[in-house]
């Protein structure tokens, strides 16, 4: 029995250690590794000079990986080709094979941003750059300065800063056709650029959001900020850039058959007297309308009767432009009269009441017409047709809380082809004057007249404006509650519109001036604020 009691006893205490062993060999997760990788060997080495290598292969102390390596990563000056960087995978090495012959007596940098990070917490090596010169020293030399919207209060994507060395080869449309001698990027919401490692000269500095990442200028796509004077390099001064979106120029698109009896014209840039006429061989009874879509760039072309021609000839003039066209024609259906409210819902005492129709319209009959608000009163309004853009208002003195029904009884429209209108109900309300905002803005020394004072959004949509040609004071109304901006443009031309810059007219962008702080309005509330421009 005694034995028995020894041995089940060494049994337990055996167990029990076990147990004990086992709780303390469990892992706790210990330190989170904060430290991102270190390069232990470069080869070639770092700032080399007399580089003539075709590769590169930069050593780490851990595993690593690329992450955006493609955007992350600036080589400047620009490579013609693209450059191979191996692995794409895990590796404790990053291999650069130059596709490119590069220039002689040059410096060049790989600036790899943040797309070097560790395997498993990814830690970043932030903006590690290589640097070698194909000469026998490393150019040295910086440039600052900072790059702004000429229209947003924030440039919206990564800005490209670049140097053009001017030289025998220079010409301003140099930066449509070729790479830059210099790079840098802006990414977030950062305005301040640095240029390093270059050479004395004299240089063009320009900034674009470049859409397509390919350092060329390309005016339907990116915008650009320049500076109109050259550069010369060393300098002591900062330099300052505002990138604009170029009017696109004057382009007729195409056009296409879109309806049995509807031709439509797209077109880019300012159409402004685009006149469109037909001249091919029609009837007699022959008639055409024409007006702009409010929403799109685009000539809506309208005729009746239906003509038997596998395709019309058109001209198109718009000043000293001038286009013949061939539409060809296709076995498509009519389109019919289609009435839709524009800002049905809820509307404010600044609102008109608005209509668009597929087809043209040609009459609106008030007397088919009636409103009638909450209390069936009938309310008199004033309606007509806008035959720019063929669209109708319907207005009328619109009073808080309440609602009104509209009814158009059928004929109250007739469009280009007699068409008329079956009958359509539509509802608005108004909120309570309560429920709304306002805003004075006084204006402390403006540098000249005429300007337009704007109100947008957080987003920089337009809410409202207005052009001032003497200092007084504006006051927005009935404005929705929530946060806004106000901008201030000097209107040199006097056309009641922000002009954006040339680059090859070496024109620049009129100035716009923010309110420096943004703006919160509260329902029921009058704001007024000053708006210092010394």
């Amino acid at each position: 029995m005694m034995q028995r009691i020894v041995y089940f006893s060494t049994l337990f205490l055996i167990a029990l250690t076990t147990v004990n062993c086992a709780k303390r060999g469990n892992p706790s997760g210990g330190v989170r590794d904060s430290i991102p990788p270190v390069i232990i060997k470069i080869n070639p080495e770092n700032y080399s000079t007399n580089f003539n290598e075709k590769e590169i292969k930069i050593y780490f102390d851990e595993y690593i990986k690329l992450k955006d390596i493609n955007k992350e990563l600036i080589i400047s000056p620009p490579l013609k080709y693209q450059t191979e960087i191996t692995p794409l995978t895990i590796g404790k090495f990053i291999k650069i094979k130059l596709g490119d012959t590069l220039k002689k007596n040059t410096t060049y940098s790989f600036n790899f941003g943040k797309s070097i990070v560790d395997n498993n917490e990814e830690n970043k090596l932030e903006y590690f750059r290589y640097v070698v010169s194909t000469g026998n020293y490393i150019d040295s030399l910086k440039l600052k300065g900072t790059v702004n919207d000429a229209l947003l209060l924030n440039t919206e994507e990564t800005t490209t800063v670049m140097l053009y060395e001017i030289n025998e080869s220079f010409n301003d449309s140099i930066i449509f056709n070729e790479k830059p001698n210099y790079i840098t990027t802006i990414k977030g919401s950062s305005q301040d650029f640095e240029l390093t490692n270059l050479k004395e000269g004299t240089y063009l500095l320009v900034a674009l959001n470049d859409k397509s990442n390919d350092y060329l200028f390309q005016p339907n796509y990116d915008k650009v900020g320049y500076l109109e004077d050259f550069i010369s390099i060393p300098t002591d001064s900062s330099y300052s850039l505002k990138v604009f979106k170029q009017k696109v120029p004057y382009k007729l698109e195409k056009p296409k058959h879109d309806g049995k009896n509807h031709i439509l014209f797209g077109y880019t840039g300012e159409a402004k007297n685009l006149k469109v006429d037909l001249l091919s061989n029609v009837p007699d009874d022959f008639k055409s309308i024409v007006y702009k879509d409010f929403k799109s760039d685009s000539l809506h072309y309208w005729f009746k009767p239906f003509v038997e021609n596998d395709s019309l000839i058109f001209s198109a003039i718009k000043g000293h432009y001038k286009d013949t066209l061939i539409v060809r024609m296709r076995d498509l259906y009519s389109d019919s009269l289609d009435i839709k409210a524009l800002n049905s819902g809820i509307i404010s005492p600044l609102d008109t009441l608005k209509f668009s129709s597929k087809t043209p319209l040609t009459y609106l009959d008030t007397e088919k017409i009636n409103i009638i608000n909450k209390d069936s009163i009938t309310i008199p309004f004033r309606g007509k047709i806008d035959f720019e853009y063929n669209t109708a208002s319907l207005s009328f003195d619109v009073e808080e809380s309440q609602s009104y029904k509209i009814q158009l009884l059928p004929g109250a429209f007739i469009d280009f082809f007699e068409n008329t209108n079956d009958t359509i109900f539509t509802t608005v309300r108004t909120n309570e004057l309560s429920d709304y905002g306002s805003l004075t803005v006084i204006l402390n020394e403006p540098s000249q007249f005429p300007v337009i004072v704007q109100l947008v959004n957080t987003k920089f949509k337009l809410i409202r404006e207005q052009f001032i040609e003497t200092n007084e004071k504006i006051l927005f109304d009935y404005i929705h509650p929530g946060e806004y901006y106000i901008r201030l443009i000097y209107d040199e031309n006097e056309n009641k519109n922000w002009d954006p810059g040339n680059y090859l007219e070496k024109k620049q962008p009129e100035n716009v001036i923010y309110y420096p702080t943004k703006l919160e309005i509260r329902a029921n509330w009058s704001l007024i604020e000053t708006f210092n421009l010394e």
